[in-house]
């Protein structure tokens, strides 16, 4: 299973950040509403002046492709014919812009494993940018609006002068194994079946191990021991960074936190190839493209995880 948004070598541009001459001839990624613009299984690129983009916000640099400037726009206030109901986990309405022809915004979720790398990367980005932007319009500091800066990268305080940053929060991940068998769980709202990996955000003063020994300490009470490092991968919704671990259980019995989870089991490899397979009669996996199918597959592979 391939992993979505683990790089699509977009240049950043960082040096581009503090001028707006890329501008003139950026083109365009739509983002409404968190959703993303797509046309077949590609990205839309707008022209700057297309009639879409006339109520959009701040352009956002995502970077360069080869010498092409990338940016991304929000056009949330666009209202479509109808909207949809709000969705708990997932919302797989489709909204067509009538200045957007044969394209459609849809849930990234949905499609990110179908985008090529780079797309990928640009959707993450620009789904991550223009969220944080809607989230944080006023300074922490003294409540008044902010304004952003550095091509989208910053906003600044005009009344007292605080830079604010894009926020990205760590989340640790974690395959926890004991021999022959595999640690999944599922949350309340969850689609039906469908289990994952055990996942939580790092708290202060935590190391990311501790972290992962917390976690599978409070929602299953599973005590776990040697932890280790897999791989990581963005996960804009809205704004974290799995960190993707290897965890040993030391022991067997799982006592479930209802709050936290609505199940959690252990599962054989040969159970968990199946799930993986969808051959299972109950049973779902992560969505694909995710880090927690990513690791579920590597096991089921290759039990001993040996190269990470």
């Amino acid at each position: 299973m391939d992993l979505a948004f683990s790089g699509g070598g977009l240049d950043r541009a960082a040096d581009r950040r503090g001028g707006d001459d890329w501008q003139k001839d950026a083109l365009v990624l739509p983002v409404w509403r968190g959703k993303v613009c797509i046309e077949g299984e590609r990205l839309v690129r707008l022209a700057p002046g297309h009639p879409a983009l006339a109520e959009g916000g701040e352009p956002v640099l995502l970077g360069f492709d080869g010498t092409q400037a990338v940016a991304a726009r929000d056009i949330s206030a666009w209202t479509p014919p109808s909207l949809p109901e709000t969705q708990m986990f997932f919302d797989p309405t489709e909204q067509v812009h009538p200045e957007i022809e044969g394209a459609r915004f849809v849930e990234l979720r949905g499609v990110m494993s179908r985008l090529s790398p780079l797309d990928a990367e640009l959707a993450a980005t620009a789904r991550a940018l223009t969220g944080w932007h809607n989230s944080h319009r006023f300074c922490a500091a003294c409540g008044q609006p902010s304004q952003p800066r550095q091509s989208g990268w910053q906003r600044v305080c005009p009344a007292c002068g605080t830079a604010h940053f894009p926020r990205t929060d760590p989340v640790v991940i974690m395959l926890v194994t004991r021999g022959e068998r595999a640690l999944i769980g599922r949350s309340p709202g969850w689609p039906e079946g469908m289990y994952s990996c055990l996942a939580g955000f790092i708290e202060p003063g935590e190391t990311i191990e501790a972290a992962v020994r917390r976690e599978v300490l409070e929602e299953t009470g599973i005590r776990v021991g040697a932890v280790r490092y897999a791989t990581s991968q963005p996960w804009p919704f809205p704004a974290s960074l799995m960190l993707g671990m290897v965890g040993e259980a030391e022991s067997d019995e799982i006592t479930l936190d209802p709050n936290e989870l609505e199940d959690a089991r252990w599962v054989s490899r040969e159970e968990l190839a199946r799930i993986m397979e969808a051959t299972h009669p109950t049973l779902r996996a992560p969505r694909p493209g995710s880090i927690a199918g990513w690791l579920l597959a590597r096991w089921v592979r290759d039990a001993a995880m040996e190269g990470i």
